[in-house]
């Protein structure tokens, strides 16, 4: 049986993400880069509103955005994550039993997602966020997500 290339192109899509973390962050193999990834999406989803969720998803590859979509539960979201703490803390908890800093994994993918996201959907993002947040997002899409932001 012939594998359809949507699937293909899904699969090569999600290696080449793990494999961009793996360079940037130095994870030891796709696995460890596969559990950042899915500790900070799902970290970040659970502080968007679910409209502002749904919107970045729309823009993940097909792989990943199944990564993201697993397990949430729009119902119980935006969380009150108001601290820099909270958030890493819960990425953290999400990493586990993978001895990982969440800050760096976060700072990783938040990297990726501004590289690879459309950058006027990173900014609704990053604009949803409290400033401690905010601040784990490369400092160039930081500045023009404020200046997006401002009506």
């Amino acid at each position: 049986m012939r594998i359809p290339s949507t699937i293909s192109h899904a699969v090569q899509q999600m290696q080449e993400w793990l494999k961009a973390l793996c360079d940037s962050g130095g994870y030891a193999g796709e696995a460890e880069a596969l559990a950042v990834l899915r500790a900070v999406l799902h970290q970040l989803r659970d502080r968007l509103t679910p409209q502002e969720a749904v919107d970045l998803a729309a823009q993940l590859p097909l792989i990943v955005r199944g990564v993201y979509y697993d397990g949430w539960k729009p119902s119980k979201t935006p969380e009150r994550m108001r601290s820099q703490d909270e958030f890493l803390a819960g990425v953290s908890a999400k990493l586990a039993p993978h001895p990982i800093g969440a800050e760096a994994a976060t700072r990783d993918v938040f990297a990726l997602l501004a590289q690879t996201i459309d950058s006027g959907e990173i900014a609704d993002v990053i604009n949803q966020l409290p400033a401690s947040i905010k601040e784990l997002w490369p400092e160039g899409m930081r500045i023009w997500a404020a200046k997006r932001g401002v009506a």
